[in-house]
């Protein structure tokens, strides 16, 4: 396959930015989208050129490291990660279209690699527990009913890569961190902070000036790992009976 890229370059994050357009040839099907960029990178150091700057690490769709926008989806046309999206997916003589996360709250570092590390400091205003759990429990020592523990898994699975803001109008980390709040809320041991916990997140998810949710549902449509909208709704439950309640403000 011979491609066509057309690639965010920006030097800085106060660097004006443009598209850059590239060719890419002999394009194995079988490679992923992020090998492909590999390829053009090699490409870009032999012609004395600086190397196209992306995020990755495990390339196994784990990490949720990776993450650009491919022709204007989060992802690229497949729901999967960008390190799992296989050049199959397009065709020969494709012109591809390349761009960073585009969130105020992901400023963008260098090219196509943005600072998320807005999600970290989300996590770190409420996704733990204090309740000293120690080694792991014996199976029948704390009883859990499945469709708890089955929503708690599933919500657990997300990776934070950020698809989710990428994909919404709103640039809104609601699906996020509905998916942090919802994974501890549905066990016991999450219960002790369960209160302040959304209400902490939700106040560090506005802080970091996200968008506000309006339901669209874009979010859960590019989320690779398929966490499900109506986490949002759990979270607004809980969010509205912390407040009603007297809870944290």
């Amino acid at each position: 396959m011979n491609i066509t890229l057309r690639v965010w370059r920006q030097k800085g994050p106060d660097d004006k930015g443009r598209m850059v357009t590239y060719k890419v040839e002999d394009v194995s099907p079988d490679m992923s989208f992020l090998e492909m960029l590999d390829v053009l990178n090699e490409q870009l150091t032999l012609e004395g050129e600086e190397p196209v700057a992306f995020d990755h690490d495990c390339r196994e769709g784990i990490c949720g490291a990776c993450g650009v926008v491919i022709d204007g989806e989060a992802h690229g046309p497949e729901t999967t990660t960008t390190c799992q999206l296989h050049m199959r997916s397009f065709s020969d003589g494709d012109t591809i279209t390349v761009e960073p996360w585009r969130a105020k709250a992901f400023p963008v570092i260098k090219d196509l690699v943005v600072d998320r590390s807005s999600f970290d400091r989300i996590i770190q205003a409420g996704g733990y527990i204090s309740a000293p759990t120690g080694t792991a429990p014996d199976a029948h020592a704390m009883p859990v009913p499945k469709a708890d523990a089955d929503r708690a898994f599933d919500a657990a699975t997300c990776i934070g890569c950020g698809a989710c803001v990428a994909a919404c109008p709103n640039a809104s980390a609601m699906l996020f961190t509905a998916a942090k709040v919802t994974h501890l809320d549905m066990l016991p041991q999450g219960q002790p902070e369960r209160e302040a916990r959304v209400v902490q997140m939700v106040n560090q998810h506005d802080e970091e000036d996200f968008g506000g949710c309006t339901n669209i549902g874009e979010c859960s449509a590019v989320c690779p790992k398929g966490i499900p909208l109506d986490t949002i709704s759990q979270l607004n439950r809980d969010l509205l009976g912390s407040l009603t309640s007297g809870g944290p403000e």
